[in-house]
């Protein structure tokens, strides 16, 4: 079963404990209430739960209450009716908009700027205005022409960046929800039930009270339901709602008077993690225990993710340097430019100056580009139909170092055939199974098909959609585990007229009185059967039938049943013969199954199932070996070549399943996780020399990349007796692991350990309730869309169309995501941050007139920036990006020493003093040397060097104009430099070919045509004091941009010629510098 509808994380995944602590706070409210009247309409979730009694009814009152029947179910005319109360959907809790809205207004960057425009009020009003200006409607700041200031006050810029930030990021936002919720509405929530007499899989959300629900195995409990038929091993997870991971066992009467405690109430987004029942729903959609209490919780918290964290530890870094400045900017004037040049400064202009500092030095466009980014991919990811449950979680799949991978249903179809069956003294391929007994002179001679056929159809937890009975057998739906699903399929089409084999007379005939089913423990599946309409109960009517993994129902077998019907003792001999029989199918990747039986005699009735089990267990001795099946299940074509694009990409892909060594083997090697001929056993890991590493140097253990590769299987026998040294060695020195007959806790352990060494980041992908605990525990959990509704409730990641080809460009998605960021945060900072700072700095350092004001600055951040870092996002993956090796998510960061370096010592270090460059130039043609701009302080003013204040003001305007152009333009070399890491702008430029992306023209086109509306445009020149340049300061900034590419190329054509470095002694001092600066240049690169 699915949910319906979106359920809170699950405890253990350190995102919520909303939903557990109310549903404790709720049960123990309930039991108070128990001891009082209950009104009859109760305002209270307590009330409402303690007034349900279903599971104080005895199973004949569950039925006459709510109009049903054990085997008929509800009629039609009762579903339509029952309908009108609704639909079986939990609503969502409701957005609490006043907290999205206070993130949106300051989250990331945004607190910064709160802080400016906080201090920038108290520079106006309480200190005094250090300028005249006015506000109007439509204007954001007026500048006094005639004042003598050099840095006007700039609140209402701070406000304005605020605004367009807050609305970036809820527009962005709103975005990604919509895309979610596209994405999350492609799963198809079903339900098993009975209705009409025929069990039929319906939509969960047309689920209605009074339906007989039947439940397997790994699914999700659709709606609230008293359970009225269970096995004996019926076990629940209620974790979502208690936080306990223990399973809760089933039961068929109350417990607990309180209906959150009794174990016979089945409730909603629960699993079924082992067993199957019945159950009769009594609430459904928001009147379930669920749905009051997802009202009740509100809205789910959530932990930071990789990429989460990394852009967190940025701003950190930013914020702390932007506060680090501004505050030395106070004190530059508090101990020096107030005593030094007391004309010079006021306290609010130099508070002004300060919160420069400040703004400049923070990048707006960051935080918009991380939302953009993921958001970017997650459309791509749809389309393949990959549903990503948290946009967030797609950069750690970049992070991928380990795939952790289940066989059946996920390296394989999952479309499972009989393909062989064995009996003691002969062999059958499925397709000769007939023309045999037909050409046979005396058909019983394999009397024992009919045996064999009673324990595939009657031991089997799989059965047909009665909706699509009318059509061919293999065309049919089926609800069950694959290898029932194959079994049912064989038994159903397999008949046999001249043996009485007849899989519709088959039912008719017998009464299943008992069942245990299947479990990842047992390993096996039992059945207790008896005649139907027999009057006379002989020794043969009750039947136990067993069927289950060779190597645990060996030991329990002690006779043998031959192809004549014959039953002989099963010896020694016979033994290694179905042994070297199992070996050998197994070898060739078949699923082998052995099918046993035994009469017993009339089971007593009224024995509770607990008793009843345990005296099944007691019977499971002296069985009589019937035969084996073996069972074909191929491995998905897309497979194979999709395990070698990951092992390409650094990612170790090891196996862990429950099935059989041999049978895991040969499916590994067919599809490329082994390919080594020399495969290592637990012997080999015992003989090896394992040192003595420290917990705290666990991260070191890792294979070499000059190590030969080695391959190793291991069992689930094995696993539980590793030590901690036996650790070290599978996970440092392999690089191709089997782990095979796995239990679901031995997969947690192996997940667990592979974690703690090696700095590791595992991904599970599984299918199976079995594959739950080892999804959880995994760094990123990947589901099949056709899984068990525990695995997929597990997984951070589902595969819709099951398609293995997915992981690969999931894998690629991730790192383009964090590989993109870095382009981002690399562009964005030498200009937006540094070439600001620069500006800045020199105003209050050097005594110079600002080359770049305010409002160029906020402008330049929100948009110029922005447009252009926009394209960066949509930047398709670099040639090497699937053979790099996968990021270590503890030590490489986002923004390394690398990325600083060549931001504030390489890019920057070009750009800004281009463009400091350009105002000098300007000044100079004006007649203003070097040292009459700087160091001038106090000094500018009306009649300096022969100028008016008016012309001062006029030729500060321009430069001011020119410095902002000169770095819009100089970002152009910027913007395609970092396009790629390594490869040259000549393989990859930007308007044709594999990296083909013409927003980039779209974006340089969009900062030409902002420049131009901000220096010609007659409104913003009156108002922000925006002026015409001359032409040659349109075209000199060109070649500049021109200049950083091509520098840049430089330091690529060195990365590529000497990528590894390398200190040589060598016989000349001139070669060993050589070499020395070339290694040097790689070691740097970002």
């Amino acid at each position: 079963m699915s949910e319906t509808t979106p359920s809170p994380n699950l405890p253990g995944s350190g995102k919520d404990y909303g939903i557990q602590i109310a549903y404790r706070t709720l049960s123990v409210r309930v039991e108070e209430k128990q001891t009082r009247t209950i009104s009859k309409s109760p305002p209270d979730p307590a009330d409402a739960i303690a007034s349900i009694d279903a599971h104080l009814l005895s199973v004949d009152e569950v039925y006459t209450r709510y109009s049903s029947h054990p085997t008929v179910g509800l009629e039609l005319a009762a579903v339509r009716r029952k309908e009108r109360d609704g639909k079986n959907v939990i609503s969502p809790p409701p957005t609490v908009y006043w907290k999205k809205s206070l993130n949106y207004i300051f989250g990331g960057f945004n607190f910064l700027m709160w802080i400016a425009f906080i201090l920038s009020i108290l520079s106006y009003k309480p200190l005094g205005p250090p300028e005249a200006f006015t506000l109007g409607v439509a204007v954001l700041l007026v500048r006094d022409f005639n004042s003598n200031a050099r840095f006007p006050p700039s609140h209402h810029l701070q406000l304005l960046v605020i605004i367009v930030s807050a609305t970036f990021y809820a527009l962005v936002d709103w975005n990604a929800s919509r895309i979610m919720k596209s994405i999350k509405s492609l799963i198809a929530h079903e339900a098993a039930v009975i209705r009409d007499g025929n069990q039929q899989i319906i939509k969960a959300a047309d689920i209605v009270v009074g339906d007989v629900a039947v439940l397997n195995a790994g699914d999700r409990v659709p709606a609230d339901m008293r359970v009225v038929q269970a096995s004996s091993d019926l076990r629940f997870d209620r974790s979502l709602l208690t936080g306990e991971s223990e399973m809760v066992p089933g039961a068929l009467e109350a417990t607990s008077e309180n209906a959150l405690e009794t174990r016979n109430l089945a409730l909603t987004s629960t699993f079924v993690v082992q067993g199957t029942c019945h159950g009769v729903v009594f609430a459904t959609g928001d009147r379930t225990v669920m749905g009051r209490l997802v009202k009740m919780s509100g809205e789910t918290k959530f932990k930071l993710t990789t990429i989460q964290k990394e852009v967190w530890f940025f701003t950190k870094i930013i914020s702390c340097l932007a506060l680090f400045f501004f505050s030395l900017s106070i004190l530059l004037y508090g101990v020096w430019l107030r005593t030094t040049y007391p004309g010079y400064d006021t306290v609010s202009s130099a508070i002004v100056n300060s919160i420069g500092c400040l703004t400049a030095f923070v990048p707006q466009g960051l935080p918009i580009c991380v939302a953009l980014s993921l958001t970017v991919v997650a459309r791509r990811m749809a389309k393949r139909q990959v549903l990503v449950k948290n946009l967030a979680t797609i950069e750690t799949l970049g992070c991928m170092s380990v795939l952790c991978s289940d066989k059946t249903g996920t390296l394989t179809a999952g479309k499972m055939m009989v393909e062989n069956i064995a009996f003691l003294d002969d062999i059958f391929g499925v397709e000769e199974i007939n023309e045999r007994v037909t050409k046979a002179s005396d058909p019983a001679v394999f009397s024992a098909f009919k045996a064999l056929h009673q324990i595939a159809r009657l031991c089997n937890g799989a059965k047909f959609d009665a909706t699509t009975n009318h059509l061919p057998v293999q065309d049919r739906a089926i609800k069950g585990d694959p290898t029932d699903t194959a079994l049912l399929r064989f038994s159903e089409a397999l008949t046999i007229p001249e043996l009485g084999v007849d899989a519709s007379t088959l039912q008719q005939e017998y009464e299943k009185k008992f069942e245990i089913p299947f479990n990842s423990r047992n390993k096996w599946m039992l059945s207790v059967v008896s005649k139907v309409n027999t009057a006379e109960k002989n020794v043969e009517s009750t039947w136990m039938f067993v069927k289950g993994a060779p190597d645990v129902l060996f030991p329990s077998c002690g006779s043998v049943l031959q192809s004549d019907g014959t039953v002989v003792k099963l010896t020694g001999r016979a033994r290694q013969t179905f042994a070297t029989l199992q070996e050998d199918w197994s070898s060739r990747g078949q699923r082998v199954l052995v099918l046993c039986r035994k009469t017993i005699e009339e089971i007593k009735t009224g024995l509770q199932p607990n008793d009843m089990e345990d005296l099944m267990y007691s019977e499971m001795c002296d069985l009589t070996l019937v035969g084996l099946i073996g069972i074909c299940d191929p491995p998905r074509p897309d497979v194979s070549p999709s395990i070698s694009i990951i092992r390409r990409a650094g990612v170790r892909v090891f196996m862990v399943t429950g099935d059989f060594k041999l049978t895991a083997l040969a499916i590994a090697r067919q599809v490329g996780i082994i390919t080594q001929h020399v495969v290592d056993t637990i012997q080999d890991i015992r003989a090896a020399a394992s040192e003595k590493v420290s917990p705290k140097d666990y991260h070191l253990i890792k294979p070499s990349d000059d190590d030969p590769i080695r391959s190793l299987v291991l069992t689930g026998e094995d696993v539980a007796s590793l030590t901690p040294f036996d650790w070290n060695v599978i996970v440092g020195q392999y690089t191709e692991i089997v782990f095979a007959r796995t239990t679901p806790d031995q997969k947690m352990k192996i997940v667990e350990e592979i974690k703690a060494r090696g700095d590791n980041t595992v991904a599970v992908t599984g299918d199976g309730v079995n594959d739950a605990p080892a999804l959880k525990a995994a760094d990123i959990g990947v589901a099949m869309g056709s899984g068990s509704d525990v695995a997929k409730e597990a997984a951070a990641l589902i595969l819709l169309k099951n398609d293995f080809a997915s992981i690969p460009v999931a894998i690629e998605m991730g790192r383009l995501v964090f590989d993109n960021l870095k382009k981002v945060t690399l562009y964005l900072m030498p200009a937006g941050s540094y070439s600001e700072f620069m500006a800045v700095l020199a105003n209050v350092l050097l005594g110079m007139q600002i080359p770049m004001n305010s409002y160029q600055q906020v402008c330049y951040c929100i948009t110029n920036d922005v447009i252009m870092s926009i394209s960066l996002m949509y930047e398709q993956p670099e040639w090497d990006l699937m053979r790099r090796k996968p990021r270590n998510a503890r030590t490489d960061r986002l923004t390394d020493w690398r990325l600083f370096f060549h931001v504030y010592l390489f890019y920057g270090l070009m750009l800004w003093p281009c463009a400091m460059a350009m105002w000098f130039l300007y000044m100079s043609q004006q007649g203003l040397g070097f040292y009459d701009v700087i160091l001038t302080f106090s000094k500018w003013g009306e009649g300096w060097q022969g100028y008016t204040s008016g012309q001062l003001t006029h030729f500060v305007d321009v430069g001011q104009c020119i410095y902002y152009v000169t770095v819009a333009i100089g970002q152009y070399g910027t913007l395609l430099s970092v396009r790629n890491r390594r490869v040259s702008i000549l393989q990859s430029n930007p308007l044709w070919g594999p990296r083909r992306n013409l927003l980039v023209l779209v974006g340089m086109t969009g900062t030409i045509l902002i420049c131009i509306v901000n220096l010609y445009g007659p409104g913003f020149q009156r108002v922000f004091g925006t002026a015409p340049i001359p032409g040659m300061f349109w075209g000199l900034p060109y070649t500049f941009a021109l200049g950083i590419l091509l520098v840049d190329e430089t330091r690529k054509a060195i990365v590529r010629k000497y990528p590894k470095v390398c200190f040589e002694l060598c016989d000349r001092t001139g070669t060993l510098i050589h070499t020395f600066l070339q290694s040097f240049i790689a070691w740097l690169a970002w």
